[in-house]
């Protein structure tokens, strides 16, 4: 997982080899896989769809691609048809569906984006099932691990973070994090090159959320430095954090 090794690569090739490194190491990716990505219509999931793309194809990447968008009663991607056009140009199927998450609230609850992202993964999950997916694809980075990671400490007690595989007992798919190697800021990069964030969208709820606060807190004791994340996710590869469940 050195960081070094890649640092003479372009935005786009060093993206590129930490997904691939990412898919062998954690053996995300089995030969004749079906893997439904889940298209957000943000940057992460974007940049994740175009490396898997890419990736399609050359030896040791066998596999089919399709990709899912959720749309809500709340965070309509404005750009949806910019989005269907960039996936549909690297050969990536795009279906649109509705998911009503605010009507789902019971009385007296409010919005937050642990209600949204259960409701989301349900239909995924209910998807994925019914069309014969192997696999679902999440654009979480390793930003979002670590953060992950510390927000359950702190708030809940638990040493519990995002698997970059999970199985599920229950369900005949897996879901893969591909860019679980990947930093933002790499990612931020990657999708100005490519005229990604152009497109992309954002989530009104997601700039006041918990864990732009954690974020905060990990840019300040780490320093920013890309060496003590990464030592911070291999501790977790240490200590089996991957057997670990959401």
């Amino acid at each position: 997982m050195a960081h070094r090794a890649f640092r003479k690569y372009d935005a786009s090739t060093l993206v590129q080899k930490l997904v691939a490194k990412a898919v062998f190491d954690r053996a995300l990716i089995n030969a004749g896989d079906k893997i439904l990505v889940a298209a957000s219509g943000g940057k992460d999931s974007t940049v994740m769809a175009l490396m898997l793309s890419r990736l399609r194809g050359i030896p040791g990447f066998n596999y089919e691609l399709a990709a899912l968008h959720i749309s809500s009663d709340f965070c309509a991607c404005c750009k949806k048809a910019a989005l269907k056009e960039l996936l549909e140009g690297w050969e990536i199927p795009f279906t649109d569906l509705f998911v009503p998450v605010i009507g789902r609230l019971k009385k007296g609850r409010s919005m937050n984006c642990y209600w949204c992202s259960t409701q989301r993964r349900i239909e995924l999950l209910r998807y994925a099932i019914e069309h014969g997916f192997t696999a679902i694809a999440l654009g979480h980075h390793l930003d979002d691990i670590i953060e992950t990671f510390f927000m359950n400490m702190c708030a809940a007690g638990e040493l519990k973070t995002m698997p970059a595989l999970l199985r599920y007992r229950k369900y005949p798919v897996k879901l893969i994090r591909p860019l679980a190697y990947v930093e933002e800021r790499q990612i931020i990069e990657c999708a100005e090159a490519n005229g990604i964030l152009k497109t992309a969208c954002t989530c009104p709820y997601g700039r006041f959320s918990k864990r732009r606060v954690m974020r905060r807190q990990i840019e300040e004791f780490t320093g920013g430095s890309p060496a003590v994340k990464r030592r911070i996710l291999a501790s977790f590869t240490a200590r089996n954090f991957d057997l670990l469940v959401e």
